[in-house]
């Protein structure tokens, strides 16, 4: 699909390669503990002499996709995509010209889009979402993955994934893990690029979703997507998600905020006390604002407060990303 995202799977998948070469499977992750605890974690239960082995049928890993994958900030890229559908609309709604939270969007005018608050949120999302066919949806998600690039640093979206992530992803699966998001962002969105950035295929991306339908269109097979909300994969969704979409507990889950908190929860803690299997739960933490952002307990897009709490509790690696990370965007020249 997407030249550039071609290139980062090439970049990744370059990068493992020099792995095999230097021993080292995190070439972009500082030697530490964070480093340690992952690398230590995969060699356990991929050992078939471990007490702590963990078949390849049962090696699941489950990742977050905003601020755990790429970024965040100053809002979600999904709401970027939704602007954007917003705006390539506009022609066809001349009302939105005078119309909340419409209006707002097609003034660039950020605070005004925030103040409609959820309303005005799932009125843009119904616009710019439904009434489209899957294959019409996917096509408008790649068109502006490729033509809209971030208000403040200026790159495209799908260019500001984390190449320590990546790095990561690859070697989970080159140690026959099967890697899944399990994000708060629509599922349909997420499918039309995960496979190209980050290696992840579509049936295994679970996310929000909009209802929708089946019908013949001159003859041809279609699904219609509908403005109506079907789920809302966020908090205390996300087990259920998993639960629902791939039937096993992960033994490992990547997060970074308190949405994120019940995910890994459900990976890590075990059911009883005779179940003594090893699990692996990572927090990202924003912490690099020379980088990309410094954020956490106040941030109003990917809050991290009891996160920070549950994650001291559970004993669960925190990801310092100024500290364990010496690159946080892959370079392309």
């Amino acid at each position: 699909m997407q030249l550039f995202s071609r290139l980062i799977v090439i970049l990744s998948a370059f990068a493992m390669t020099a792995c095999v070469t230097t021993s080292d499977p995190l070439p972009s992750w500082n030697d530490g503990q964070t480093k340690t605890n992952i690398v230590t974690f995969v060699k356990q239960v991929t050992d078939k002499n471990s007490p702590n082995f963990v078949p390849a049928a049962e090696r699941i890993a489950t990742f977050d996709n905003d601020g755990t994958l790429w970024s965040e900030q100053p809002y979600y890229f999904q709401l970027a995509f939704v602007f954007y559908q917003i705006k390539n609309m506009a022609d066809k709604h001349p009302e939105w010209k005078t119309t909340e939270p419409y209006k707002s969007v097609l003034a660039n005018d950020i605070k005004g889009v925030m103040s409609s608050g959820e309303k005005g949120l799932m009125q843009l999302l119904a616009a710019s979402h439904a009434n489209m066919t899957a294959s019409e949806f996917a096509q408008a998600v790649t068109d502006w993955s490729m033509t809209d690039t971030h208000p403040i640093s200026g790159k495209p979206y799908t260019s500001m994934v984390y190449q320590p992530m990546l790095e990561l992803l690859t070697y989970l699966r080159a140690n026959d893990f099967k890697t899944f998001i399990v994000s708060g962002g629509g599922i349909e969105f997420m499918r039309a690029f995960t496979e190209d950035v980050y290696g992840i295929p579509p049936e295994q991306v679970i996310g929000s979703s909009l209802e929708s339908h089946f019908e013949m269109r001159d003859g041809v097979p279609t699904i219609i997507k509908d403005a109506k909300l079907r789920f809302n994969d966020d908090k205390e969704a996300k087990p259920i998600g998993i639960y629902r979409h791939i039937g096993r507990r992960p033994i490992l889950a990547a997060g970074n905020s308190d949405g994120d908190v019940a995910m890994l929860q459900y990976t890590t803690i075990n059911p009883s006390k005779e179940d003594t299997s090893l699990r692996l739960g990572l927090m990202v933490h924003h912490t690099d604002e020379k980088h990309e952002w410094a954020y956490d307990r106040d941030s109003k897009i990917g809050k991290f407060d009891k996160g920070i709490e549950e994650a001291a509790k559970q004993g669960w690696t925190m990801i310092d990303m100024k500290n364990d990370w010496k690159v946080i965007y892959p370079t392309v020249k």
